[in-house]
């Protein structure tokens, strides 16, 4: 208690350690404005808010794992599922869920129902927590329903909902991207997406099972000019959907692979979907008997896939646009068969645009049996030769099945090195050859025997051609003369397109 007599010098002291106090913190003020950067007291400011805001300032948004009509998934959800997993570091606290398959590549990581984990987007402080209600149905069945809590200041909302949740969905779909297990569809295929049995491929009665193949392009013995072109292709497709959308030009790309048996088409494939992250359907045009059965399956095929049509030129007989009978025409309407012109349709027309980022490979071994209106741009844009093994693709077969560089001083390297830029042989051949010993010097002499005793065959087919011509030209018997030559025309086909069986590069 104080008297009447004190209370002006009393009232005196406080107003001066007020005074006091609001020139000290004018100055501390200053000095902060001048020593602490910009975004640090941007920070700062946002953390002292969400510390010390009312809880009645802040949002909670609730993201179910289902949409509302309960049959959904909800893709908010799953999205922040696998982003939240990347948040997770020392300073997370509570319980973690750990798991991992046998086709993922690391562990995943997520956080136990009731825990938190804190995010920071543009300054925005947020919070997300796991929430998990048992509940019981009028069955008396018990589930479990799961959502996300997702709690801010509430004068961001236009800002999390605008930005920070498509980020959420964009960083989400790039991991998963990453992460993902590529898929081989069928249509014949026994296995579903889990390779347990069923269907998938979303209908068309596709089946799939997992894609295992290993070839990558570092792996892969081309040319490497022409994989570098391979390569910068695929990025610039990838990258241009709003490009095509610009050009009005579907987003998708064309590519032919021609050459003999065994130089790589199928590994070129399984290189292009490993590098792309894109699924594959191997479509079988010997299955598809109408062009509206071919629509049907065209169109059950996902985005981000590549769609594969082996040996073009033989899978089906397809008759010119040009060469119809008119009065064939009106007996047996277009979609009860298929035709060429279906298949034009499907790839360039009206259809090709119902699906986004696809990729459609045709290969074959007689590129001159195609027609001249599939191998034009649009439908077939890139003509890739696959062609015999060449130099370089020794060396990297031998790198990758001996262990054996260019630096190496092993005289056989060097001997077989030049019998494969003289001679005829596949890829497929070469690699057989040496996978059949694990010593280099005795895979490199079996190497070099077969090449020798290929080049000498083909040059006594070669000289037995045209000493055969000579005689029989001398003789004047022309027609003897093309029936002659035919025959050792289509021997040495044989002889290239079905060579002695081994494992296929292909």
């Amino acid at each position: 208690m104080f008297t009447l007599k004190e209370m002006p010098t009393t009232t005196s002291t406080l107003f001066s350690s007020y005074a006091s106090f609001a020139a000290t913190t004018m100055l501390i003020r200053s000095i902060a404005n001048e020593l602490i950067p910009h975004p640090l007291r941007a920070y700062l400011n946002s953390l002292f808010h969400f510390l010390f805001t009312p809880l009645s300032s802040n949002l909670t948004l609730i993201i179910d794992d289902y949409s509302s009509n309960g049959m959904t998934r909800n893709q908010v959800y799953d999205a922040a599922e696998i982003y939240l997993s990347t948040k997770i570091d020392t300073s997370t606290k509570g319980r973690l869920r750990v798991s991992k398959t046998h086709r993922q590549k690391s562990l995943m990581v997520s956080i136990e129902k009731g825990e938190e984990i804190n995010d920071r987007f543009d300054n925005i402080r947020l919070k997300w927590k796991f929430v998990c209600i048992e509940r019981q149905d009028q069955n008396s069945r018990q589930s479990e329903k799961r959502c996300f809590e997702l709690t801010f200041h509430k004068k961001f909302k236009d800002k999390v909902l605008d930005f920070y949740l498509p980020h959420v969905i964009d960083r989400a779909t790039e991991i998963r991207n990453n992460q993902r297990v590529l898929k081989l569809y069928n249509r014949h295929c026994p296995y579903d997406n889990d390779g347990t049995g069923g269907g998938g491929g979303g209908g068309g009665g596709w089946g799939s099972i997992n894609l295992e193949h290993p070839a990558t392009f570092e792996t892969l013995a081309m040319d490497p000019s022409m994989k570098k072109a391979i390569i910068a292709d695929l990025d610039r497709f990838v990258r241009r959907k709003e490009f095509y959308k610009k050009v009005g030009k579907a987003w998708k790309r064309g590519y032919l692979l021609y050459g003999p048996p065994g130089t790589g088409k199928s590994s070129l494939i399984a290189a292009m979907a490993n590098y792309l992250k894109f699924d594959i359907y191997d479509l079988e045009l010997t299955t598809i008997f109408s062009n509206a059965e071919l629509r049907r399956v065209l169109l059950s095929t996902t985005n981000r896939s590549i769609l594969v049509i082996e040996d073009i030129d033989c899978s089906m007989e397809m008759k010119d646009r040009h060469s119809f009978d008119q009065y064939e025409q009106f007996d047996q309407p277009s979609n009860s068969k298929l035709t060429l012109s279906g298949l034009l349709n499907l790839i360039d027309g009206l259809w090709s645009c119902c699906g986004d980022e696809r990729i459609i490979v045709f290969t074959t071994n007689h590129k001159d049996k195609l027609d001249h209106a599939l191998l034009r741009p649009g439908r077939m844009d890139v003509h890739i030769n696959m062609s015999y093994c060449s130099g370089h693709g020794f060396k990297l077969l031998a790198s990758n099945y001996l262990g054996l560089h260019e630096t190496c001083q092993n005289p056989l390297y060097h001997e077989v090195h030049g019998l494969i830029e003289t001679t005829q042989v596949t890829p497929a051949e070469v690699a057989e050859m040496l996978m059949k010993n694990d010593d280099a010097n005795v895979a490199l002499q079996g190497l070099a025997a077969f090449l020798k005793r290929k080049r000498m065959e083909d040059n006594e087919m070669k000289n037995e051609g045209v000493h055969d011509a000579k005689k029989l030209k001398s003789n004047g018997d022309v027609s003897r003369i093309n029936k002659k030559m035919t025959r050792v025309v289509r021997t040495k086909c044989a002889q290239v397109c079905h060579p002695t069986p081994s494992h296929s590069s292909n």
